[in-house]
């Protein structure tokens, strides 16, 4: 079940949770320190003010999976572009979890009147990023080498993008 974030300390335990996996264990994301739970209510805080989704991805054994999109850069000529954040429990992998959210975060963008929507994804080494943006319409739009270290190693960014008004 994918449904919004709900400001309470369950939802925002398990996505901190899921999140302090990939900050400390992989270079999916360029964070270095994990967000704690009151930085996710206050990311959450963010979000809504703006009208932007937050969702989970619910299973009978509890949160499994987050998705929201933030403004894509602070200037007002980007008011109608976003980037979207995707992560899973681990253990939520390869079962359609996150084109489900990412296929409801696209539906909630564009009916809160975003035009486009910006992926960076961070080259782990592995397609699945891409390769569940694709499915849902994503296409390459570039690629910046060498711009992130973390874990001893140097990361390139794929940049994918999908125009939210004609699909």
């Amino acid at each position: 079940m994918i449904r919004p974030v709900a400001l309470d300390s369950a939802d925002l335990t398990a996505v901190a949770a899921i999140m302090e996996h990939y900050v400390e264990h992989t270079v999916a994301t360029f964070n270095e320190i994990p967000p704690t739970v009151d930085d996710w209510v206050q990311r959450h805080a963010d979000i809504a003010a703006r009208g932007l989704p937050f969702l989970v991805a619910e299973t009978a054994g509890g949160v499994v999976g987050f998705a929201y999109v933030t403004p894509w850069r602070p200037q007002s000529a980007y008011r109608h572009t976003v980037e979207n954040s995707v992560y899973l429990d681990p253990a939520a992998t390869g079962r359609g979890v996150g084109t489900a959210l990412l296929a409801e975060l696209v539906d909630r963008a564009s009916a809160a009147g975003c035009r486009q929507m910006i992926a960076v994804i961070a080259d782990t080494g592995h397609p699945a990023s891409a390769a569940l943006h694709r499915r849902l319409g994503f296409t390459d739009a570039g690629r910046l080498r060498a711009v992130g270290h973390k874990h001893g190693r140097w990361i390139d960014t794929q940049f994918m993008q999908r125009d939210l008004v004609t699909g």
